[in-house]
């Protein structure tokens, strides 16, 4: 049922989302469910939020507080009026440095928050592993954990206070119990009624964090804040919370225990434990295959791992170098006395790999807090789904308890991937199924029923960390019993009494299994579109890709590397890698209507994609939205044709070559750009006498469309440099006009042109390399289009053919030893997204570093926000600005003037100069400077 969004609208500040675009963008988190919200509230101000509530009451309809969206147990979507704290409620309301006392609203991300602690000395130790986009108000709603819970607990453990309100809008703070609060009086009463039933059947393990706290509420300093903490939004909205703050663990070591069995691995952390680790962290054969077989976790795994074990158990120690050095020994010994030591015949394969470089930690880190990302990168129709991952047992029976339970995954046809906290007890598993089919749900559904019951046996907790969500609770009577449920029922009541706060978690919940709450609903209709890429290496296609998106959050970070660049910059939803890649799987299974594909809401949905292809190398799961949205692009061109600016853009590389001729006049016909569309703050780059060069040489230039007609120095430039290698240099071309890579073609959705370029030019390159010559190129969209796009649309271009195309950073590299330079210059280095995205970004940097008396460090930078004609756009020409001041042009401006700013991309130079008010130059131009000699 709708929502009157136009009088909830009258009553607030913030924004109010009800398009069934942005109900789907919504409906999903991180698990396996998928219930459309009635509509979004993104609250500007906390009386937003209260007049959120006053409207529900009034309404009849139900409210879910959202932080990052990335609940694995179905926490945060539901047939309710959502509110984003995200984009607004995300400050630091107070802080006291000295004290290490801070009070933060609910909307702050974690990492954010740790940063700004970061320079005195202290940090917020509930480290999980999406901090990057965790916030603090969620992680206290689902009362989150971390690798390091057995140092520093759970959240309840390191929150002093909550302020939040009560469904009947009272405003309440939740800490230690008042005796002249009713709500705290009468909570405390149903504790003590019930101490008996709550000593008998409350886990004793460290991680339970299912159903209600009300166990905070016994003893002699009863907390009402553990009590809210875990609710997940079915109490109360939160605030603020007060936190608790720890000191940095300023020195650390790390040991790799390699184990040639998973289950010698589980019986081991129980000694292990005993050398007083911060952390325990397991990561199996399954990780390491998949870690394996993605580009960027590939080069650590090899390095940390050794030979082919089954399990590996990270060992983190945090005390001075000196003990740390003396722990990790005694691990070595450990070992041994376990029965695993290398290259010793009277025992075991295995034994410890040392990490004491702090870089060579955190990359080991790195990758096992992407674990259930690199998780779910199988490609397969069947994924490693979340329903009983969360299991936490006494750590003395973890090993029994992880045998018996591969058994079950074993009886009903499937097998499980491991990873997570051995030091607790608690290992996240995922058995793979495939929940598009009945049978996947009906098997999720009997090896629930046979976990559930292993877990009490062991008498542990089936809810260690993620919470319950729609995907446990219902499982509550089996952990707690009849009496204690209904023990819950009381508490949700007396806070709630109309059932306002997110209702049906923990308490009255759904069937885990019934197919209306799943991605896969009764109506899922995947569509078979003809496509520009190929998508076969995806089962169901484009369709399937799209599946891919887990919705793990990660394009939500807001610091290093590049995506998503866009959310950055906005704060929306929409303009997420994961904003994306829902309503393209909702289109393409036909959950928004007919042309969905094509509608002016996808179209707006993709406007700020700025095709960085961070996505591809960032995003865990290898989202290609770059490609997506060229899917879209031409599906869009084909049902309701092409703009004029469009139009020009796209035949750029055709009229060039006439405009160049006429280049007084085609400059001068810039002032009436405006008219077609452009923005009328930026002046169009200047046409130029066009590059030429020599027909042939050892070495041939792809003289790309922008350098051949706006930037014919670079080109000159990087003739010269490799003429002082000792190369001759000539121009690839054919008969006929210049050779394109069709890259505006693409991008405007006019794939069959761009196919018709890449064909005319991958044939002249086959020729070329055919014929021994080397192929260099200057412009990194153009030149790494042959290694990435051309592969997949031009059937006999292989990626081998594409590697062979050099950038001209890779071509110095391998021949630097044959140019003479020195020079005694500071440069920054901005990477071009692209460079970034296919892993040569930091060759620019180590070639001008190899020149003796230069000094070259890369800007730390998303996309400089130029991204071709994006930045010339009226109506995206304000947000380029912002992209670049997010970092690049505050960097550019805070260089000293003699230090040298390198792009080398054409736009990304064009947009140094607009925004930052400096010239960069390519890499070619400076070495031509510098080898000068």
């Amino acid at each position: 049922m709708a929502i009157d969004a136009e009088k909830l609208k009258s009553l607030v500040e913030g924004e109010v989302l009800s398009s069934s675009f942005d109900q789907g963008r919504y409906a999903t988190d991180a698990s396996i469910y998928q219930i459309r919200p009635r509509a979004v509230l993104i609250p500007k101000t906390w009386t937003d939020v209260e007049a959120a509530l006053e409207f529900a009451n009034s309404e009849g309809i139900s409210l879910l507080p959202r932080g990052g969206g990335t609940s694995q147990s179905g926490q945060t979507v539901g047939d309710a009026l959502v509110i984003d704290f995200t984009k607004h409620l995300n400050k630091v309301e107070h802080y006291d440095a000295k004290k290490g006392c801070i009070t933060v609203q609910p909307g702050l991300v974690l990492d954010d928050l740790n940063r700004r602690l970061k320079a005195d000395g202290w940090w917020y130790p509930v480290d999980v592993s999406t901090a990057s986009r965790a916030t603090l108000g969620g992680m206290a709603a689902n009362n989150s954990c971390g690798s390091r819970s057995i140092r520093y607990g759970k959240m309840q453990d390191n929150v002093e206070a909550l302020e939040a309100i009560l469904a009947n809008g009272e405003m309440h703070r939740f800490a230690a119990l008042r005796p002249d609060a009713a709500l705290d009086t009468d909570m405390r009463a149903l504790a003590l009624r019930e101490e008996v039933e709550i000593r008998a059947r409350f886990p004793k393990v460290l991680r339970r964090v299912g159903g209600y706290n009300i166990d905070a509420l016994l003893g002699d300093a009863p907390n009402m804040g553990q009590l809210l903490i875990g609710s997940e939004g079915t109490l109360a909205i939160t605030k603020s919370l007060d936190l608790k703050l720890s000191p940095t663990l300023t020195t650390k070591t790390l040991g790799v225990c390699h184990f040639p069995t998973f289950h010698a691995a589980m019986d081991a952390a129980q000694h292990i434990v005993k050398l007083n680790p911060v952390a325990v962290e397991l990561v199996d054969h399954n990780m390491i295959r998949l870690g394996r077989g993605i580009p960027q976790f590939k080069p650590i795994v090899d390095r940390f791992v050794k030979g082919e074990p089954a399990a590996l158990l990270l060992v983190e120690f945090a005390e001075t170098n000196a003990e740390n050095r003396r722990r990790l020994s005694a691990l070595g010994d450990l070992m041994a006395e376990l029965g695993f030591r290398w290259g010793d015949p009277g025992k075991r394969e295995g034994g410890v790999v040392e990490a004491e470089d702090p870089s060579f930690q955190a990359e080991i880190w790195g990758v096992r807090t992407q674990g259930l990302n690199i998780m779910m990168s199988m490609r397969s129709e069947g994924k490693p789904v979340s329903f009983v991952e969360d299991c936490a047992v006494p750590l003395e029976h973890l090993a029994d308890f992880t045998t018996k339970l591969t058994e079950v995954f074993r009886k009903h046809g499937t097998d499980g991937t491991w990873y997570a906290h051995a030091s607790v007890g608690l290992l996240h598993v995922r058995p793979v199924l495939n929940l598009r089919q009945d049978m996947g749900l009906r098997q999720m559904r009997a090896i629930a029923e046979e976990a559930f019951d292993l877990v009490a046996a062991f008498k542990g907790s089936h809810s260690g960390e993620h919470g319950d969500g729609i995907v446990r609770s219902e499982f509550h009577e089996r952990m707690y019993g009849v009496r204690m449920v209904r023990t819950f029922e009381e508490v949700k009541d007396r806070f709630d009494p109309g059932g306002v706060m997110n209702p049906g978690k923990i308490v009255r919940a759904p069937k885990m299994d019934e197919r209306s709450l799943t991605r896969w609903p009764e109506n899922y209709d995947p569509q078979n579109r003809s496509t520009v890429f190929d998508w076969s290496d995806w089962p169901g296609g484009l369709t399937g890709a799209a599946e891919m998106c887990n919705n793990n959050g990660a394009c939500r970070k807001s610091t290093t590397g590049v995506m998503c660049p866009s959310f950055r910059v906005t704060g929306d939803e929409k303009d997420l890698t994961r904003g994306r890649a829902n309503v393209l799987r909702l289109a393409l299974t036909g959950q928004l209507g007919k042309d969905a594909f094509t509608s002016d809401q996808m179209a707006e949905a993709m406007e700020l994609c700025v095709g960085c292809k961070a996505c591809k190398s960032e995003c865990p799961m290898s989202i290609d939205m770059a490609k997506m949205k060229a899917e879209v692009q031409a599906a869009r061109v084909a049902s309701v044709g092409l703009k004029l600016r469009d139009r020009i853009i796209a035949s750029l590389p055709r009229m060039a070559s006439a405009a160049t001729k006429l280049a007084p006049l085609a400059n001068a016909s810039r002032g009436l750009a405006h008219f077609v569309g452009f923005s009328t703050s930026r002046k169009l780059p200047a046409f130029k006498r066009a590059f030429a060069g020599k027909p042939d040489g050892e070495v041939l230039l792809f003289a790309d469309t922008f350098n051949r007609y706006f930037d014919p120095e670079t080109l000159a430039a990087a003739q010269r440099v490799i003429e002082r290698a000792g190369f001759s240099v000539g121009v690839l071309s054919i008969k006929g006009r210049p050779l394109c890579c069709g890259r505006t073609y693409l991008s405007a959705g006019l794939p069959d042109k761009a196919k018709a370029e890449l064909e005319r030019t991958t044939i002249a390159m086959r020729d070329a390399l055919d014929a021994g010559k080397v192929i260099v190129g200057l412009e990194p969209s153009c030149t790494l289009m042959f290694r990435d796009e051309a592969v997949n649309l031009i059937s006999d271009w292989t990626a081998d053919d594409g590697a062979q195309i050099l950038t001209f950073a890779e071509f110095i590299a391998q021949h630097s030893d044959h140019l003479t330079a020195r020079s005694e210059t500071n440069v920054v280095v901005h990477g071009h997204c692209h460079q970034k995205a296919m892993g040569v970004a930091q060759t620019t940097v180590d070639v001008i570093s190899g020149i003796e008396g230069a000094k070259a460090q890369m800007i730390e930078s998303s996309c400089c926000g130029m991204a071709g004609p994006f930045g010339y756009q009226a109506e995206t020409e304000e947000v380029s600005r912002q992209m670049a001041e997010l970092s690049l042009a505050p960097a550019v401006r805070a260089a000293l003037p003699d230090t040298v700013v390198v792009a080398d991309g054409f736009s990304c130079r064009c947009q140094i100069a607009d925004v930052a008010g400096r010239e960069a130059m390519s890499l070619a131009k400076l070495l031509d400077r510098m080898t000068c000699l």
